[in-house]
């Protein structure tokens, strides 16, 4: 209403006068308590800000820097994280647009600051290469390139701090006519920009730090990023990676963004050694997808250049192996599923050299050497010789590699020396070969290659990494940072409640606590102080077994009588449209970010507690009030705190999580793996009963044959362990079966030895026949022929007319060879070629037994039909199965049917064999008879016809050769 029909200046005139003014009369901190709020506003709240108050916000912090409020410049610099690379997005350049208006209107007063001169630079220069075509772009691009010659050339030493990266953004922006005419003093005059400033190499042999790479990425980005790369599992990435892919990487200008985010992960993401020793996804990962999902060569080129930019002039002594070890570990994992992205990166390496700067590339060669020497001796990989002279790369660029760097292709040892007897070989479970700067200066652990010593088996000896556990030392909370920010109330308190030892005091003191949150005067600006007050002194509550040894009501009750419980119980007490039931989620919200153990503690009340009974579902609630805001990806991270934790408490609360949740649970298998990971074979039973006793459901009909799927990669007891707990429920064979078309059987023993035991029990259907039938035939692989042999004793009949059934329908499909081995992502498609392979390999089977499978009139019916469309090739591979059905015709039909004289000299005819002479005839006839036996049903299968009569004139000689090889089951026919 203030502006309402006034001028934009008259509008800000007036809000100045009415708002601004107030706030500067009654503030007591210097605009502390605003310029707290702002950046939590920013930091937190700002993507679901709607345009109105974003546009108020802007206007604030305007205020505040025209004001000269002291630390005005920090708010500025968090309203600038804001603004998204590869965004073109209208509310984005309006924020961009925004902000540059502020520093260049507040010009002198951003003078008096180094750190936000070198931010605004390193952030406009960013956005320059994002803002091109249309003319309001090329309007704000032009305000941008003057805004950031006009720092640069007038205080470029603030601007150095930023480092190498400085080189790299200008050399992207240097065709702008006025960017070209700085880049070139860059080169050739650096003493015009400041004296201090001695040349490029100064400036590329400065290391960026976190704070400016950290800067390109919105706080929202940041958080995604940081969860996928310490709480995701290696293995469990898709679903993230998709979702980050649809968010900021789905349109042509994202594209940009790529490099933002490699340069993010290689100096700012470095994990601890609790990470890196874990599951948890490495940085090589994320760094594969980001470039093996590049839509454009530009963006390519500059993503492989961000890779490897602190390679280029790497001194061990300045730069940390984090900055570099992300390159080498993207292309030692990808040379064997993706051979082509480690061939380009290490030609990328090759050909930077002479390329990035003629002028230094002596300076390259001897950083990229650098690199690659201090990768050796920090153990990153064994030696480098099977990466670089891999058979996997072309010649050309095996013989590059040789020229650039024959230190390395040579010899399995560094050019340094490095004593590599004294070292025990580890190889981490998940092979992630990443460690921290301190453990790579541990020379007592060092990281196995592909290509390292076999044992005398043959058998690469396999060690596993267990991280060593520091001892928990018990230390008295300390909450002197903190509790000086209460009011005097509160503070009092909470000091009551850091005195107290005994629990049930302080219980009572923590109720009183809970009280003071829900009065209606509460500061709620002092929630997030007191969450960090009471995470502190609940440390211990968090250590040790939650579950009690011995499960009883009393001793349930008794373990959720702790003073962070009386939080969920007043929790439990409320409606949910009562006002303080959003204040207790907000301050558990506040204390989850503190201490993320509180998820699975509140989980583990609203199963235990008698007063929580029915209440499950308020952990939705608080899921959603938590900064993730999801449902499903806060109670994964809570379940895998759990198992980290508390294995008991893991399966004690399983059939709760599964049945109130089955949506987050049974849609995929990451709750299942985090379950049979660690589980043990006395839990895997109790579990089993828990299923067969109606209490839990871990697989239901739409997604159990996905999640079996997914399972397939998992380690051996985890398999079995899944194949049990499904067997255990009532889920028909029929749902899952068409699994067997993904099984290899030497990839898959542990899935193909459940299926085949769980197939022995039931009564085959065509489906399940026609699945069985579907998979290749190997001569290793017996899964076929087993479990066919078994149907074929137990169930001959009902195989019979399900074999008889799917050979008359696929004798009835075009005659087109399948390969059924050309692709692993293909799944085989059952042929007529194929269920004849299985066919013979059980025929062969059960030579030699009683039974009478291929007796069965379906199976002989179905064996004559075959034989009467296929082809000469067929029927001659196949000779010894359709003699079966010969032989079957042969006793149905009248003798006389089989000697026809025209079928007899047709034959003759085609096979060019003259008429005998009659004499001939009679003179065989006494020795034919028995040819004639031994020959009839036999060769017929081979020409569809009877060859008696044509062969008996030619196959005296022979009758003791064929009589020999009928014995021996060799079948002989001298006229194929």
């Amino acid at each position: 209403s203030l502006t309402s029909g006034l001028s934009e200046r008259e509008a800000n005139d007036a809000l100045t006068a009415h708002c601004y003014r107030d706030l500067t009369l009654v503030n007591r901190d210097g605009m502390n308590v605003v310029l707290m709020k702002i950046n939590q506003i920013l930091m937190e709240k700002f993507l679901k800000l709607q345009d109105v108050c974003r546009t108020q916000l802007v206007w604030l912090v305007r205020e505040l820097v025209k004001s000269g409020v002291l630390g005005a410049d920090g708010v500025l610099m968090t309203l600038m994280k804001q603004i998204a690379g590869g965004d073109i997005s209208s509310k984005n350049l309006w924020l961009a647009e925004n902000v540059l208006d502020i520093l260049v209107d507040q010009r002198e007063w951003v003078l008096k600051s180094g750190m936000l001169i070198a931010m605004s630079v390193y952030t406009y220069l960013r956005l320059i290469v994002d803002h091109h075509g249309s003319p309001p772009l090329l309007a704000l691009r032009q305000k941008e390139v003057d805004f950031c010659i006009g720092l640069l050339r007038e205080k470029f030493m603030d601007c150095f701090i930023i480092g190498r990266d400085l080189v790299r953004l200008l050399q992207n922006v240097a065709r702008i006519p006025e960017m070209e005419l700085l880049w070139r003093d860059l080169l050739h005059n650096p003493q015009t920009l400041s004296p201090q400033f001695t040349g490029v190499l100064q400036l590329l042999s400065s290391r960026t730090s976190r704070k400016f790479l950290a800067c390109r990425l919105t706080p929202d980005m940041e958080t995604k990023l940081l969860f996928m790369t310490s709480r995701v599992r290696f293995g469990q990435q898709k679903r993230y990676q998709d979702w980050f892919q649809r968010q900021y990487l789905s349109t042509a200008d994202s594209q940009s963004l790529r490099c933002d985010l490699i340069r993010y992960i290689c100096g700012v993401v470095h994990p601890s050694n609790e990470v890196l020793s874990s599951d948890i996804l490495p940085r090589w990962a994320i760094i594969g997808w980001l470039l093996t999902t590049c839509t454009s060569n530009v963006a390519a080129s500059n993503a492989k250049l961000a890779l490897f930019y602190d390679w280029l002039f790497f001194n061990p002594e300045k730069d940390s192996i984090m900055n570099i070890e992300p390159a080498i570990l993207v292309m030692h994992h990808s040379m064997k599923p993706h051979p082509a992205i480690t061939a380009t990166l290490l030609d990328f390496m090759c050909r930077i050299i002479p390329n990035f700067y003629p002028p230094l590339e002596a300076n390259v060669r001897q950083g990229i050497f650098n690199s690659l020497t201090f990768i050796m001796e920090k153990r990153v990989l064994a030696h480098l010789a099977p990466l670089f002279d891999n058979p996997k790369l072309d010649r050309e660029l095996r013989s590059m590699l040789r020229e650039r760097f024959p230190e390395f292709c040579n010899s399995p040892s560094p050019p340094a020396e490095v004593k590599m007897e004294e070292s025990v070989t580890l190889e981490m479970d998940n092979h992630v070969l990443e460690k921290e700067d301190g453990c790579y200066d541990n020379t007592e652990a060092t990281f196995s290659d592909d290509e390292e010593e076999l044992n005398n088996k043959g058998k690469k000896r396999e060690f596993r990494f267990h991280p060593i556990k520091e001892a928990i030392i018990d230390e008295p909370a300390d909450i002197t940072p903190f509790v000086d920010q209460l009011d005097e109330t509160l503070r009092e308190k909470v000091l009551q409640l850091q005195k107290e030892s005994d629990t049930e005091m302080q219980c009572e003191v923590m109720q009183e606590i809970v009280d003071l949150i829900l009065e209606e005067d509460f500061d709620s600006e002092q929630m997030s102080t007191l969450a960090s007050c009471l995470a502190e002194l609940f440390k211990g509550h968090f250590r040790g077994d939650v579950l009690p040894e011995e499960i009883t009501e009393e001793s349930l009750e008794e373990s959720v009588c702790k003073p962070v419980c009386l939080v969920f119980r007043n929790l439990c007490q409320m409606q949910e449209d009562n006002s303080g039931f959003s204040v207790l989620l907000d301050m558990l919200a506040e204390l989850y970010q503190k201490q993320p153990k509180i998820g699975y503690h509140l989980l583990y009340y609203l199963k235990a507690s008698k007063a929580a009974m029915g209440k499950m579902s308020l952990y939705e609630s608080f899921a959603q009030a938590t900064a993730l805001g999801d449902l499903h990806t806060c109670l994964m991270m809570d379940m895998k705190a759990c198992q980290e934790d508390d294995v008991r408490l893991l399966c004690y609360l399983t059939p709760s999580i599964y049945s109130e949740f089955p949506d987050e649970t049974l849609r995929s298998g990451e709750l299942l793996n985090m379950i049979v990971a660690v589980i043990d074979s006395t839990q895997l039973q109790e579990l089993m009963c828990h299923v067969m006793m109606g209490n839990l459901v871990m697989f239901r009909k739409d997604s159990v044959l996905n999640i079996l799927i997914q399972s397939l990669d998992w380690e051996t007891f985890e398999q079995y362990s899944t194949w049990q707990l499904f067997l255990a429920h009532s889920i028909p064979l029929e749902t899952i079966i068409p699994i067997l078309q993904h099984l290899k059987y030497k990839e898959h023993p542990e899935a193909l030895s459940c299926l085949l035991l769980q197939l022995r029990r039931e009564k085959p259907t065509e489906e399940m026949v026609k699945m069985v039938l579907s998979r290749p035939c190997h001569p290793e692989d017996q899964f076929t022929t087993s479990i066919l042999r078994h149907w074929a004793v137990k169930h001959d009949d009902t195989l019979g007319e399900h074999i008889k059934a799917l050979l008359i329908k696929n004798n009835s499909l075009p005659r087109k060879r399948q390969s059924l081995r050309s692709s692993s992502s293909k799944l085989a498609q059952l042929t007529l070629e194929q269920i004849l392979e299985h066919l013979d390999n059980l025929r062969l089977n059960l030579m030699n037994t009683k039974h009478n499978f291929f007796t069965q009139t379906p199976i002989l019916q179905a064996l004559q039909h075959v034989q009467a469309s296929c082809d000469e090739a067929h029927k001659m591979r196949f000779s010894d199965l359709f003699s079966l059905a010969e032989e079957f015709e042969d006793s149905s039909k009248p003798p006389k049917s089989r000697r026809k004289a025209p079928v007899a000299s047709s034959l003759r005819s085609r096979k060019g064999v003259a008429p005998p002479a009659s004499n001939e005839e009679e003179s065989a006839s006494s020795s034919a008879s028995v040819c004639a036996r031994v020959w009839l049903g036999v060769c017929q299968s081979e020409h569809g016809c009877s060859c008696v009569s044509s062969a008996l004139p030619y196959c005296q000689s022979n009758c003791v050769t064929l009589l020999y090889s009928m014995y021996m089951g060799v079948y002989i026919c001298f006229f194929r």
